[in-house]
C-alpha cells in the first residue's frame, strides 16, 4: 500500500480492533511503497491525468505487459516514474527481446526440426564450448536470490532474477540452436533443447506471480501443468519423448509512436477533454443543421419551380379556352352580346289607365 495509508492500517486500525475486546487476525506484516509518479508530475483522476485500470483496456495492451513494467517500476525505495518511452521500451526490448524470444525461438525449432518432441539428452554434458553442470549452478544461484526476494517481498528485485535468468536461457541458444550444430553436434544440440526446454518451464513457474497469463502460455507451449516453485532446479521435469505444443507469441512489438498518441490522450485534463468532446458533438451537430438546412433549401426551390410550372400551365389552359370562345363567335351567322356597363334600358309603355 502506499505510504499514506501507513498511519491508519499501523495504529488506527488495530487501535479499532484491540478497543473491541474480540478476537481479530491482527497485523503482522506490512509492505509499503513510495509513490508512482506520472511522467514527472502527479496522476490525477479527477484532472484526467495518469492512465487508471478503466482506460487501461482502451489502449489493448495485454495485462502481462501492465504487471511486468508496474511491478518492475515499484516504488520500494523511493518514487518511481510512469513514462509511455519507459514502457514501450519495457515491452519491445526487455519482454519481447528476452523472454519473448527466447521461448518462441526454441518452440518454434523443436516443432520444425525434431517434430514437437523433446529428444533424449544429458544434463550433465560438457565439452569445450559449454558446462552444463555449471549452467545449473548458476541458475539455483539466481534461483535462491528469487526465493529471498519473494518472501521479503522484494517484488521488484525478484522479477529482475525472473529476466536474469531468462537471459542465460537466450545466451545457451545464441550460436547453438540452429541447423548446422543439430547435425554437425547432435549430443550437444539436443542437450541444450532439453536443458532449455526444462528452463522454460522453471520460466513459467516463476513468473507466474508477476504474469499469470504469460505463465499460462508458456505451460501450453509446453504441453505441461504448471508446477510449485522450488527452492532446487534440476532439469529433469521434461524428459525425452515428451511432445510439445505448438508455438504462440507471448509478447509483440509496440509502435514508438504510440508514446506521443498516448501521452496526450492521457496527459490531459478531464475538464478538456469534455472540451473536446463537446466540440466534437457541437461540430457534428452543426454539420446536420446544415445538411438539413439545405435540404430544405432544394426543397422549397422545387416546390417553388412546381407551382410555378403549375401555374403556366393552367394560364395556358384557360387562354385556350377563351380563344376558343371568341373563335367561335365570328362565324357568319353568330351573334355575340356582350352587356355594356350603364346601358339604357328600352322605354317602356305606360300602363293603361284605369276605365272611366
Amino acid at each position: 500500500m502506499g505510504k499514506d495509508n501507513v498511519p491508519f492500517h499501523t495504529v488506527i486500525f488495530p487501535g479499532s480492533q484491540i478497543g473491541t475486546n474480540d478476537k481479530w487476525t491482527m497485523l503482522n506484516h506490512l509492505s509499503t511503497t513510495e509513490y508512482l509518479n506520472y511522467e514527472n508530475g502527479k496522476f490525477s483522476k479527477s484532472r484526467g491525468v495518469g492512465v487508471f485500470g478503466d482506460t487501461v483496456k482502451e489502449t489493448g495492451i495485454p495485462p502481462s505487459v501492465w504487471r511486468y513494467y508496474l511491478l518492475a517500476n515499484r516504488p520500494e525505495t523511493g518514487d518511481t516514474q510512469f513514462e509511455w518511452k519507459s514502457f514501450i521500451a519495457a515491452n519491445n526490448s526487455e519482454l519481447l527481446a528476452n523472454l519473448g524470444n527466447f521461448v518462441n525461438r526454441l518452440i518454434k525449432f523443436v516443432n520444425a526440426k525434431l517434430d514437437g518432441t523433446i529428444p533424449e539428452f544429458q544434463a550433465s554434458y560438457s565439452d569445450d564450448s559449454f558446462d552444463f553442470p555449471n549452467f545449473i549452478e548458476e541458475v539455483n544461484s539466481l534461483l535462491a536470490e528469487y526465493v529471498a526476494d519473494m518472501e521479503a517481498v522484494r517484488l521488484r528485485a525478484g522479477l529482475q532474477k525472473v529476466m536474469q535468468i531468462s537471459q542465460k536461457g537466450n545466451l545457451i541458444l545464441a550460436g547453438r540452436l540452429d541447423n548446422a550444430n543439430l547435425k554437425e553436434s547432435p549430443e550437444r544440440t539436443k542437450s541444450i533443447i532439453g536443458l532449455a526446454l526444462n528452463l522454460a518451464y522453471l520460466l513459467a513457474s516463476i513468473s507466474s506471480p508477476y504474469m499469470p497469463s504469460t505463465a499460462a502460455s508458456i505451460v501450453k507451449q509446453l504441453n505441461a501443468p504448471l508446477i510449485s516453485i522450488t527452492d532446487k532446479w534440476t532439469p529433469d521435469s521434461l524428459a525425452g519423448g515428451h511432445k510439445i505444443g505448438k508455438a504462440e507469441y507471448l509478447f509483440t512489438k509496440i509502435d514508438d509512436k504510440k508514446e506521443e498518441e498516448w501521452r496526450l490522450k492521457y496527459g490531459g485534463t478531464q475538464a478538456t477533454r469534455l472540451a473536446e468532446e463537446e466540440a466534437k458533438v457541437k461540430k457534428a451537430a452543426d454539420k446536420l443543421r446544415d445538411k438539413e438546412r439545405k435540404k430544405a433549401k432544394k426543397e422549397a426551390e422545387l416546390a417553388k419551380k412546381a407551382a410555378a410550372e403549375t401555374g403556366e400551365s393552367s394560364k395556358s389552359a384557360e387562354d385556350k379556352k377563351v380563344g376558343a370562345k371568341v373563335e367561335a363567335g365570328t362565324g357568319q351567322n353568330s351573334q355575340v352580346e356582350l352587356p355594356l356597363r350603364g346601358a339604357v334600358p328600352e322605354e317602356q309603355a305606360p300602363p293603361p289607365s284605369a276605365a272611366p
